[in-house]
């Protein structure tokens, strides 16, 4: 075995999800991944925040028994920040690979997760990986790549944040599958945090009601209501021993608004909830 090679097996190692993700389906997505992976084309997923996307994706990996490679975009990330760029080091210099192009020649996911937090001079670059080519231009290093057959490339957003300064080019979007997420069902939901938390199934239903309760009151003054997320927060103090109203108060409410009559209108849901 060459050194490369046993460096790649080293790599695919490193990123596989080893223990099983729960993950409740809401819908046939896990068999339309499978299909949208067998043929290796390109996935979109969206959703409000803290839906489970991230958890559908690594999940997926898991099943599918593939390396998973995340990366959490934002406004300041580069094409270099993802394709790799040159160290300076003592003895001259040294190519690092970035996790686009890591993911590129092991085979891996590479999941990027709200891609519309980066730059669009940015996201360009992985256009050649989204078509019939399935390459990768290292432009820097004089290098062109072939994906593996095993790539294939993931990316997420939250359709609420759009705007005219933060979307994906119509160029970009075309190029993709999509899968559109939301918050589970109230049945559904309370199962979650029950398995997550191990919390018992009285409280979760409670908890759930005021993630309800809260959601309606997107765009009426909420960006975005409570997430399942922050609901599992909420169950998991519960269960360590913290009282339902502070729980909540912590998890649900303070982290998503600083608007006083917002934050009284939740405290009060949360009142009569654990009256």
């Amino acid at each position: 075995m060459s050194e490369h090679e046993g460096q790649e097996m080293t790599d695919k190692e490193q990123f596989r999800v080893i223990e099983e993700p729960f993950y409740q389906p809401q819908g046939n997505e896990l068999a339309l991944y499978e299909a949208a992976y067998a043929a290796r084309l390109p996935v979109m997923v969206k959703g409000p925040t803290g839906c489970g996307k991230s958890r559908f994706i690594e999940y997926m990996a898991w099943k599918l028994g593939k390396p998973l490679i995340t990366v959490a975009c934002n406004e300041d990330m580069t094409a270099s920040d993802l394709v790799g760029r040159y160290l300076l080091e003592a003895n001259g210099t040294r190519w690092l690979d970035g996790p686009l192009t890591i993911a590129a020649r092991i085979g891996a996911i590479c999941y990027l997760d709200e891609i519309v937090e980066a730059r669009q001079d940015t996201t360009v670059v992985i256009h050649p990986l989204t078509d019939h080519r399935r390459t990768l231009p290292l432009d820097k290093k004089g290098e062109l790549i072939h994906a593996h057959p095993d790539f294939q490339l993931v990316i997420s957003y939250n359709p609420g944040y759009q705007s005219l300064m933060k979307d994906l080019k119509q160029s970009t979007k075309q190029r993709f599958t999509a899968f559109e997420f939301d918050y589970p069902d109230a049945d559904l939901e309370a199962a979650i945090l029950c398995s997550e938390s191990g919390i018992d199934s009285r409280i979760a239903g409670q908890l759930v009601n005021i993630g309800a309760s809260a959601r309606r009151l997107k765009g009426h003054g909420l960006d975005e209501g409570i997430s399942t997320r922050l609901l599992v927060y909420a169950a998991t103090l519960i269960k360590g021993g913290v009282a339902p109203r502070d729980a909540c108060r912590m998890a649900l409410v303070r982290p998503i608004t600083d608007d006083h009559d917002i934050r009284d209108t939740l405290d009060h849901a949360i009142d009569v909830t654990f009256a």
